[in-house]
C-alpha cells in the first residue's frame, strides 16, 4: 500500500496539520482576545487621561 518513504511523508503531513490546527485554536481562544482586550483597556486609559487634561486646563 505505502512505501516507507510515503508513510514518513504522510506522518509528517499529519503532524504539521495537527500542530497548525492546535496553534490556530490557541491563537483564537487566548492570544487574540488578550490582544483585543489590552488595546481596549489602553484606549480607555488614553480617553480618561484626555478628559482629565481638559478639565485641568
Amino acid at each position: 500500500m505505502f512505501d516507507f518513504d510515503q508513510y514518513l511523508g504522510f506522518l509528517a503531513f499529519l503532524t504539521i496539520l495537527t500542530i497548525g490546527f492546535w496553534l490556530m485554536i490557541f491563537l483564537l481562544t487566548f492570544i487574540v482576545p488578550y490582544w483585543i482586550g489590552g488595546s481596549i483597556i489602553e484606549k480607555l486609559k488614553e480617553m480618561k487621561e484626555e478628559k482629565k487634561a481638559k478639565r485641568e486646563a
